[in-house]
């Protein structure tokens, strides 16, 4: 039996039913709003629509929902949004999923309030390295964080999307688009660079019986997808590149320290490494 959504919305939109948009639809159909889906791929469409999501390869039947959420890679996020935004819904409610916020948020806050709807900028911490519909699930945002970057943290809309966003598993948390680059750079774009350039070793390919769950946690992202992961490290290279210039640095002390046979060195900056890991830990119980 669906639940009573408590929140000021019956009608949802969703623009991209991959990984993300197709959990998001899922879970928001799980939650009690009718959902519509958009996706240019028919076979998507077809399997959301077996899930009783109403997807279609055209986004018409979006534009009449309270609230929209674009599961678009940030450049198509941007364009989709221009170029239907005079048929979005007045006073309705579009929300992004990129995994970059500031070039995204400049670009849509503007257009929105020409138009007569609400953006804000959102960021699901979530994922699986597969991709697309098939692995959608809808308890995929289960404790998730989901980072919001509202032009005003006081304005009337967000404590509903917090509230619909609480209803279907996730933890919202509001932050800057700044703030969230530079986090970002740290926590997500740099682990898929480090499994990459892990994985791109020439003892990679003879790992078999030599590895076990260290060569599986470091190497797991590395099931990247290249268009999308090339296109957010270079919308935020400059926080990317730094956060990769401190990674370089680390490494280089590290090899430094074994290549002098300095074990005290060596000792040293694990000890540290494993301080801080302890801290960090301690702050996520």
């Amino acid at each position: 039996m669906e639940e009573t959504l408590d929140v000021p919305f019956t009608r949802a939109g969703v623009a991209g039913l991959g990984l993300i948009g197709g959990s998001l639809a899922l879970a928001l159909r799980q939650a009690g709003l009718s959902v519509t889906g958009y996706d240019i791929d028919t076979a998507t469409v077809r399997a959301a629509n077996t899930a009783d999501i109403a997807a279609s390869t055209t986004p018409d039947a979006l534009f009449d929902t309270d609230i929209l959420f674009i599961a678009l890679y940030p450049d198509a996020t941007i364009d989709f949004v221009r170029t239907h935004a005079a048929r979005i819904k007045q006073g309705g409610l579009v929300v992004d999923c990129c995994g970059i916020k500031t070039r995204v948020v400049e670009a849509l806050t503007t257009v929105a309030a020409e138009n007569g709807f609400t953006f804000i900028g959102g960021h699901p911490m979530a994922g699986s390295e597969f991709g697309g519909f098939g692995a959608a699930r809808a308890d995929l945002f289960a404790g998730a964080s989901f980072l919001l970057t509202p032009p005003d943290p006081q304005m009337p809309q967000l404590a509903p999307l917090e509230t619909l966003l609480r209803r279907i598993g996730c933890v919202p948390n509001v932050t800057d688009p700044a703030h969230h680059d530079r986090m970002i750079a740290f926590t997500s774009q740099l682990p898929h660079a480090l499994a990459c350039a892990y994985v791109l070793s020439s003892s990679c390919p003879g790992h078999a019986g030599f590895s076990a769950g260290s060569y599986r946690d470091v190497s797991r992202v590395a099931h990247i997808n290249p268009t999308l992961w090339a296109e957010l490290f270079l919308e935020n290279r400059d926080a990317f590149c730094a956060e990769m210039d401190e990674m370089i640095d680390h490494l280089q002390t590290l090899r430094n320290a074994a290549a002098a046979d300095n074990r005290k060195s060596l000792e040293d900056l694990l000890k540290k490494a494993r301080k801080r890991k302890e801290l960090d830990n301690l702050q996520q119980r």
